[in-house]
């Protein structure tokens, strides 16, 4: 490899051990970034050109250069390996290999710092538009199965313990709810870091009349980020934020695939899962396993150490620091792996299999008690009076109907009136929203 971009030509050798060091992984991880750096190279040659720094020829041969440079990234005849320093330095060697000095003027008004910032930024809008999606699509896979078997009664557990008769409606209405909630979180999470850094250099700004409003409407985004400082400051802080909205969904598939795995044993007996989310044991002939399921349940981990690890980072002083640079592996981790578990899960949902009579026979008499408290109650006896009654008596309880026990369950979202026309208003209504900021823009 030739001297590294800040380096005289005449320095003397870096030390190998000390490089690897600094660099680690660095440019490995900046595959995930290098497309995104790419286009903002080429926003940022466009802007150069509308101050003076650049003609027209020398624009058009750099984006051109630029272009052939992502399609050759892309079919693998560039490989972006240790030769390079980082994804920027490859970037800048490459236009500098094919365009001569028209290449070596492209880091004018600009430092690595908000060159990382702007790719950063733009894989954080890329991901969040896709885990804004993924929550909207198992929102309405819960959706459909919850409308499709609304009074299929099941048991409803506290403690995991019986508790009262429920039904799939309401158990999968639920978990429709709250990927709806993370639909929204993802959308306001996006609307929140979607303002470019691009042109702050290393954190205060260059003499340069640089066209930064311009080159941030050329790559999308939807404001400045306005101060230099800030830029820096804000770098690992939106990396969390936007992992913490991926470990929300993540925590809500955690709670659903326990679900599916207690519902799948042969205790429960409640759901058969597609087969294809099930594998066999490598020495038991009679085992099905639910590993999907569990790697699902499990996966949110990876979030909440990914959030864990920058977090520890940020404790730093205003400005750039090196240490920022450990942000981007967790970063990247952590999204990858939210977004991979989150695509697995609409197809899942949709493929549940309910086992109705086992549901329905695991709701035994003791669990109407406090049906029978209600009605007591609402025919004038103190609840607490009808309490005690119902506990004193729960051999007395008469034989119920759990269809019935579900029809009368009548407050605002309960089996009876599962309410969940307003959830799915209000996915289509946040959704149509979203799309609508989004051509805004």
């Amino acid at each position: 490899m030739k001297n590294y971009v800040w380096q005289d030509e005449d320095a003397e050798a870096v030390d190998r051990t000390i490089m690897d060091f600094m660099a680690g992984e660095d440019v490995i991880l900046d595959r995930e970034l290098f497309i995104f750096d790419i286009r903002a190279t080429a926003a940022h040659v466009r802007g150069l050109a509308r101050i003076g720094i650049l003609s027209e020829a020398e624009v058009e041969q750099l984006c051109v250069l630029l272009d052939r440079l992502q399609e050759e990234f892309i079919a693998g005849s560039f490989i972006l390996d240790e030769r390079f320093e980082d994804g920027h330095s490859a970037i800048e060697m490459f236009l500098t290999e094919h365009a001569g000095a028209s290449g070596a003027k492209v880091h004018t008004g600009r430092s690595r710092n908000d060159q990382v910032a702007v790719a950063t930024r733009l894989y954080l809008k890329d991901c969040l538009e896709k885990l804004a999606g993924l929550n909207g699509l198992i929102a309405r896979s819960c959706l459909d199965q919850a409308e499709r078997n609304a009074d299929l009664p099941m048991p409803g557990y506290t403690h995991l313990q019986r508790a009262v008769p429920s039904s799939v409606g309401l158990w999968l209405g639920g978990f429709a709810e709250a990927f709806t909630d993370n639909f929204v979180l993802a959308v306001n999470m996006l609307e929140l870091i979607d303002c470019s850094p691009l042109g702050t250099a290393a954190g205060y700004g260059v003499n340069l009349p640089l066209d930064r409003d311009g080159v941030a409407r050329d790559l999308g985004f939807n404001r400045l980020q306005v101060n230099p400082m800030y830029a820096q400051n804000s770098r690992g802080k939106f990396e969390v934020m936007a992992l913490q909205a991926a470990l929300h969904a993540m925590q809500d598939v955690r709670r659903l695939c326990w679900d599916l795995s207690l519902f799948a044993t042969s205790e429960f007996d409640f759901i058969e899962l597609p087969e294809q989310y099930t594998t066999g044991s490598s020495i038991m002939p009679n085992k099905s396993n639910p590993d999907v399921v569990e790697l699902l349940r499990g996966r949110a981990a990876t979030l909440e150490g990914a959030v864990v690890e920058i977090q520890a980072v940020l404790s730093l002083p205003s400005g750039y620091q090196r240490d920022l640079q450990l942000t981007k592996a967790p970063l990247i981790r952590g999204m990858g792996a939210a977004l991979q578990a989150l695509a697995i899960m609409p197809a899942l949902v949709r493929g549940i299999q309910f086992r109705e009579e086992n549901m329905r026979q695991a709701i035994s008499v003791e669990m109407f008690a406090t049906d029978v408290a209600q009605e007591a109650a609402a025919k004038g006896m103190p609840f607490r009076q009808a309490y005690l009654e119902a506990k004193r008596n729960l051999e007395g309880v008469p034989v119920p109907d759990a269809e019935e026990s579900l029809a009368n369950r009548v407050s605002p979202g309960a089996c009876g009136n599962l309410l969940l026309d307003r959830i799915r208003l209000r996915l289509e209504q946040q959704t149509q929203l979203a799309g609508n900021e989004r051509q805004d823009d």
